[in-house]
């Protein structure tokens, strides 16, 4: 039998329909359009304003979305991984009430939680479990209701993020198609500069945390910026030179949606010209989890058969790390 690689054979999204543009946040915070949009490449971003949904009703729109595109039957899935960093209840894992409600009645499911890498590291999950053959159909959402954890008198990081939901499914392939290799990587040097420093363990929820606004995302900026210019672009270059790929082979880069200096850079460093780099940055912001899928469903038309991806994120914790995938079909 030939070798097993996981492929990407289906790929659907959901962003909510309320613009929260920089024009509004002019409104509610002391910023403007032209320093945001110079500093992190943002026009605006989605928000789901329905207090009574959380990011499991992003992941199942962005989930019945794949399924209606590819017509697959969700008794079929195997597995459903839901990377996100908010997930609905902090017990229950929200991906298992997500396979319920899209009808992946036969499907295990599990939350995966590595900030902005999550989706990243969901892909070399799902590629793992193809690979033993064992599974046939893993499902990976990335989805977050960012809005949920944002102080909006922060001007800081109330600029930066959004909404949305994103979903990729992995089959076998034996062609050759699909997730070729990967680096992943994490230093718990990051504790300190992207966090929310109470609801867990450590800090549990208090009247005093909740009056000292300590279940807000915490972002030292400049710290947090320096990091993930030089691990996101130093991944994506390594990985290139470890399959010997030169700029040319490289079709498209993928990369993590948090600020588009970042991800100049990084496609700077690789020698990537601008035509092959997926932005769209400006339309959602920072949507955590979810900016890998979303890029790959809003682009997903310009992909060809044996089109060569490099993935790349980076997050908090820190953890990032960057994949090469060989895309597996045209879109009909």
């Amino acid at each position: 039998m030939s070798k097993i690689t996981a492929a990407i054979t289906a790929v659907g999204a959901y962003v909510p329909d309320f613009v929260l543009t920089n024009e509004l946040l002019e409104t509610m915070v002391d910023t403007n359009d032209e320093w945001i949009t110079s500093r992190t490449g943002i026009k605006e971003r989605r928000i789901l304003k329905d207090d009574t949904k959380g990011t499991s009703y992003l992941a199942i729109k962005a989930a019945e979305d794949l399924i209606k595109k590819s017509g697959i039957d969700p008794k079929e899935i195997d597995a459903v991984l839901l990377a996100t960093a908010t997930p609905d209840q902090p017990v229950a894992a929200t991906a298992v009430y997500v396979a319920t409600q899209i009808g992946a009645v036969n499907a295990f499911a599990y939350d995966l939680q590595a900030a902005c890498s999550s989706f990243l590291y969901g892909m070399s999950t799902a590629a793992a479990y193809v690979q033993t053959g064992r599974y046939k159909k893993v499902l990976v959402i990335g989805a977050d209701k960012m809005s949920s954890i944002i102080d909006y008198t922060d001007r800081a990081t109330c600029i930066i993020f959004g909404d949305g939901a994103g979903a990729a499914l992995f089959e076998p392939n034996y062609e050759g198609f699909g997730l070729i290799d990967e680096i992943l990587r994490s230093d718990g040097v990051g504790r300190e500069f992207l966090k929310i420093e109470a609801g867990g363990s450590l800090l549990p929820p208090s009247h005093e945390t909740i009056d000292n606004k300590q279940h807000y995302v915490y972002q030292d900026g400049k710290t947090v910026f320096k990091y993930a210019v030089s691990n996101m672009a130093g991944v994506s270059e390594k990985i290139m030179q470890q399959n010997n790929l030169s700029h040319s082979d490289v079709d498209w880069l993928v990369a993590h949606q948090a600020n588009k200096r970042i991800i100049d850079a990084t496609s700077s460093r690789m020698g990537v010209e601008d035509s092959k780099v997926l932005i769209n940055i400006e339309k959602y912001g920072n949507t955590t989890s979810a900016t890998l899928p979303l890029l790959l469903n809003d682009f997903e038309h310009l992909f060809k058969k044996g089109d060569n991806l490099i993935f790349a994120s980076f997050g908090g914790g820190f953890t990032w790390g960057s994949i090469y995938l060989k895309w597996a079909y045209d879109k009909k």
